[in-house]
């Protein structure tokens, strides 16, 4: 069974841990290494690969100290090519290509970002069981049969967000941004609503916005929408 542990998650910085009990993986590095060392009790020999959505930051920002560890990273071409690290663990991979990293078949999938090239991730264990993984994305194109678990971005909420600039307390300068790049909750539940979601464990709500969220709102909702079990990260 795939277990989630969820070791940092915000703009200040991402880091997760997959584990079906063969195989160990992190989805982002975006946190001090030393961070997530602690996060795993520093069995970090433990930890088969590393996948890195896009270059910004608060998530890639330990990678050099991950590759030194000797984790090998996976990651689109144009996100290499933007957080320009020179390194012989660094694999590229290609979006709608399947690889496998242990007892995990992985595939990428495009999102959309104000980035070079952001992956979402459909990571499928020898059980059948499949997890998805999507950060920083305002939208989602596909639709995944058979999901057991989703780890997905919920970072605002329009109405918040609109609250918030009314009385000034965000720029509106920042709500084109938002709308451009990161995942609302108005959003999140359409892309439920257009998914099977008949096998899924649980929900992982991820990255949410400091000032336009609320996260026993989003919690709430999504629970009595989906009737899951709904975790904020």
């Amino acid at each position: 069974m795939i277990e989630v542990t969820a070791i940092a998650s915000s703009s200040k910085g991402n880091c997760y841990r997959i584990t079906d009990g063969s195989t160990s993986l992190l989805l982002e590095c975006g946190i001090n290494y030393r961070d997530i060392q602690k996060a795993l009790n520093f069995q970090m020999t433990q930890i088969s690969g590393c996948l890195i959505s896009h270059e910004h930051g608060d998530h890639v920002k330990s990678i050099k100290d991950v590759l030194k560890a000797g984790i090998d990273c996976y990651m689109s071409p144009g996100t290499a090519g933007a957080i320009n690290v020179t390194h012989h663990r660094i694999n590229l991979v290609e979006a709608g290509k399947p690889f496998k990293i242990g007892t995990f078949q992985i595939m990428a999938f495009d999102v959309q970002h104000d980035v070079a090239q952001p992956y979402g991730f459909l990571i499928m264990n020898k059980e059948g069981e499949k997890l998805l993984f999507a950060t920083d994305t305002y939208y989602i194109k596909y639709k995944f049969p058979g999901l057991t678990h989703i780890l997905v971005e919920c970072n605002y909420s329009e109405k918040i967000l609109k609250e918030n600039i009314e009385n000034g307390s965000v720029p509106k300068v920042m709500e084109k941004r938002l709308l451009q790049s990161h995942f609302s909750l108005e959003n999140v539940k359409e892309f439920f609503k257009a998914n099977d979601l008949s096998k899924v464990q649980e929900i992982w709500l991820l990255h949410l916005s400091d000032s336009n969220s609320d996260e026993n709102l989003f919690k709430e909702e999504i629970m009595k929408m989906t009737g899951k079990v709904v975790y904020i990260a």
